[in-house]
């Protein structure tokens, strides 16, 4: 196990609940396209359930809502639907799938093993600029799960993950992780003390990261997703 010191008390600050998933306010990660924007927002909508499991999505209610026309929006989909965030059904249209939790262990497996990489990678390139930014997504987290915006908190958890990831420079992996997510039911990450806990976990992560300690940071970043693991494992859903 990775070892952190105490951590001082987090400053919170207000922050709106749906600071998360706003198109305006979305926290940009490396966008190419307005496509690729409008794929990011709908996947972090997705595992933050505030477009619950079995969801019919319309293209026309997600262009209206984002402010953009449909064109980005069906190639986002289409994006979406080769990732497995979203499926097409006969005569039903574009839904969120189901999670499959019979293959949840091997997901889970295949995440530590790509998401071990990509932070080892990301951690050799890490700027201060991009230190700053898991900062400040980390004090979001926090600040949402003490005002009750969990939907809005998995948002940015989402994005402090990924932010993070996409600093490894490599496109395939961050595309199989993405398709991973996908399938892995993230339905504890929320209950009794486990969003506490995350941001705890993040904090010994980021801790260790500014403290140049790669080995240690990676570990606790492995840590952090067996223990949501084990959270998975108790809760009784796989």
């Amino acid at each position: 196990m990775a070892h952190c010191t105490t951590a001082d008390p987090l400053p919170v600050r207000p922050v709106r609940g749906d600071v998360a998933l706003s198109w305006r306010e979305s926290r940009r990660m490396a966008f190419k396209t307005k496509q690729d924007q409008v794929a990011d927002i709908i996947r972090a909508r997705i595992i933050s359930e505030a477009y619950p499991r079995g969801t019919k999505l319309k293209q026309s209610d997600i262009a209206k809502e984002l402010g953009v026309s449909i064109t980005p929006v069906r190639e986002a989909l289409h994006m979406l639907g080769a990732e497995g965030f979203v499926q097409a059904i006969s005569h039903k249209g574009l839904i969120v799938p189901l999670v499959q939790t019979d293959t949840a262990r091997e997901t889970y497996e295949l995440r530590v093993m790509l998401e071990r990489d990509l932070t080892a990678r990301a951690l050799d390139r890490l700027d201060d600029e991009t230190l700053a930014a898991l900062r400040e997504s980390q004090r979001v987290i926090a600040a949402l799960a003490a005002g009750g915006g969990r939907l809005a908190s998995r948002t940015e958890n989402y994005r402090f993950h990924f932010r993070l990831y996409e600093l490894a420079d490599r496109p395939q992996t961050l595309q199989f992780v993405r398709v991973l997510w996908a399938r892995y039911p993230f339905v504890t990450q929320e209950r009794g003390g486990a969003r506490l806990k995350n941001i705890d976990e993040h904090e010994c992560f980021l801790r260790l990261a500014e403290a140049g300690d790669k080995a240690g940071a990676v570990e606790a970043m492995v840590a952090h997703i067996q223990s949501g693991w084990t959270d998975l494992l108790a809760s009784g859903v796989v």
